[in-house]
């Protein structure tokens, strides 16, 4: 399973934001949010540049989990695939290990994996953001209880440390937006 999470670090690590800010002349490390994400992409780069990003992490984490089975031959190597497809790109090295918040190449890893782990995690969202109307919190409570989701969605030990594996790092880059809007 360790070369199937590599090659997911791998896929992942690719800051996609910051490579298309670079083209066009603006680093999103210090523009907009400071985040090299296809939402600070979308604010700082425009709706096409966003829109391609967002579109490429989907990417990313799809190829993740796709090449973490090939590699190892197993379902079990696409999970740890797609969860080291979520930490490099929280945790680039391209960009001294900082990174996005990892929402779209996770997104792209439950599709993978299982297109009702991203229901579930969307429906979930939906419901904290209409009753608190506040996204990152909501974002961080979805991210928190992703390990029970994805234990319910397949009551296995590794999807369990799966939920773990793609939850913890979107909730450590979340922390700190508990009190914005």
């Amino acid at each position: 399973m360790l070369p199937a999470f590599l090659l997911g670090y791998f896929l992942g690590s690719f800051p996609v934001a910051y490579w298309f800010g670079v083209l066009r002349g603006k680093n999103l490390l210090l523009e907009g949010s400071g985040n090299p994400g296809a939402l600070n992409a979308f604010r700082v780069l425009g709706p096409v540049p966003g829109l391609l990003v967002l579109l490429l992490d989907l990417f990313k984490g799809v190829l993740a989990v796709a090449a973490g089975e090939a590699v190892s031959g197993s379902p079990l190597g696409g999970l740890a695939g797609g969860v080291g497809a979520v930490w490099g790109h929280a945790y680039s090295p391209w960009l001294l290990f900082r990174g996005g918040k990892a929402l779209a190449p996770g997104a792209g890893v439950l599709l993978a994996v299982d297109p009702r782990l991203l229901l579930v995690a969307l429906l979930l969202f939906a419901l904290l953001y209409a009753l608190f109307r506040r996204p990152y919190r909501a974002v961080l409570a979805v991210a928190l209880a992703f390990p029970i989701l994805a234990a319910l969605v397949d009551r296995t030990l590794a999807h369990l440390l799966f939920g773990l594996g793609v939850g913890l790092p979107v909730t450590l880059r979340h922390l700190r937006d508990w009190y914005r809007e």
